[in-house]
């Protein structure tokens, strides 16, 4: 039971670097999407003739992962858009308090 719990804290906390790190969510992001392109490449043109629904079980799961892969990086590039908004946001605050001297809340002069 700790052997999970301890496991599923690693992953929590590699998730969390992830998250709050822009280098590394965009390095994942890239590498999520160069991986699903490759697998719908493969899976569409080498594989194609070997992926038929003659194996129903194989060809679900093959696309069900390139399907969670291109999700994946939709949500992962939702998420970045979104932190970049937040930065934003904020560096536009601090600008504003740093050359008006004023806060966030009073009107410009």
């Amino acid at each position: 039971m700790s052997d999970s719990k301890d496991s599923l804290q690693f992953i929590i906390a590699i998730s969390k670097g992830i998250a709050r790190d822009m280098r590394a969510r965009r390095t994942v992001l890239f590498f999520v999407v160069l991986v699903a392109m490759l697998m719908a490449f493969v899976g569409a043109v080498p594989l194609g003739g070997w992926l038929t629904t003659e194996r129903p079980i194989l060809f679900l799961l093959y696309w069900g992962a390139c399907a969670w892969l291109t999700v994946l990086s939709i949500l992962l590039a939702l998420y970045d858009m979104l932190m970049l908004r937040q930065e934003a946001k904020r560096e536009r605050r601090r600008i504003k308090s740093e050359v008006f001297g004023m806060k966030d809340d009073e009107k410009e002069p």
